[in-house]
């Protein structure tokens, strides 16, 4: 091969630096061109396609959903049709905004403001139709509040997970480490088989939009200390304390 390594070594040590086999890297690569190619104004669909690099319809067809989260025609149109259903409270580390597509829920933010949290979640999807919750949804927004009060206590809704590869590896990984426990960086990038994607690692972390669901915050420096949060560090602190208190 070109890199004097042959397949097997080449295959290994590319999974160790990116934490995803050849493959499921040059999918992950074709699914960022293809976000990127849906969103120049007044494509179409099946231009996105190729530029993105598949050469069959009905290949991208078959995976367009998965890499998007919805049909591509609604992610090319800012989430129009698409439906989310939300609800916004209060919980002990202040708003908090939990969002529900008819996979799962795939928003649950914490902040400040609840106004805030409500315009964020606008400029992701702003032709999606969203709506309010009603008593039902009401009671899933308890169910996650009182998750974020009693970790242990587990989190049994489905969960709409919006990612590339790696960082749906990443998520999964999270999801995995108990409740009291804590992972370095370099750790979880062990645990993935990709000891050298520690910086991957991190933006994976960064890019969780699930709050308390995917528990980033149970990732920590390698010295112990409290790394950045989406949420804020003193709300990364305020969780690994009650979690280590129980």
């Amino acid at each position: 091969m070109a890199a004097g390594l042959s397949p097997h070594q080449f295959h290994r040590r590319f999974k160790e630096m990116t934490g995803l086999t050849p493959k499921a890297y040059a999918q992950a690569h074709r699914g960022k061109r293809l976000r990127g190619a849906l969103a120049k104004p007044e494509v179409k669909v099946v231009d996105a396609a190729f530029d993105a690099g598949f050469n069959a319809s009905s290949r991208f067809y078959d995976s367009a959903e998965a890499l998007l989260g919805m049909q591509p025609a609604q992610y090319r149109d800012g989430g129009a049709q698409a439906r989310i259903v939300f609800a916004v409270g209060q919980c002990s580390l202040g708003a908090l905004l939990v969002a529900r597509s008819a996979r799962g829920l795939c928003a649950i933010d914490l902040g400040d403001d609840p106004d805030v949290l409500l315009r964020e979640m606008q400029d992701r999807f702003p032709r999606a139709e969203l709506i309010g919750g009603d008593v039902d949804f009401e009671q899933q927004l308890a169910q996650v509040a009182g998750f974020i009060e009693a970790p242990r206590l587990g989190l049994d809704l489905p969960l709409d997970i919006r990612g590339t590869a790696f960082q749906q590896r990443v998520w999964e990984a999270l999801r995995r480490i108990p409740v009291g426990r804590t992972v370095s960086y370099a750790e979880l990038a062990d645990l993935l088989g990709a000891p050298r994607a520690v910086r991957a690692v991190a933006g994976a972390c960064a890019a969780d939009t699930l709050a308390v669901a995917i528990p980033c915050h149970r990732v920590v420096r390698s010295d112990g200390a409290l790394s950045g949060y989406r949420w804020g560090v003193a709300r990364k602190r305020a969780l690994l304390a009650r979690e280590s208190a129980d």
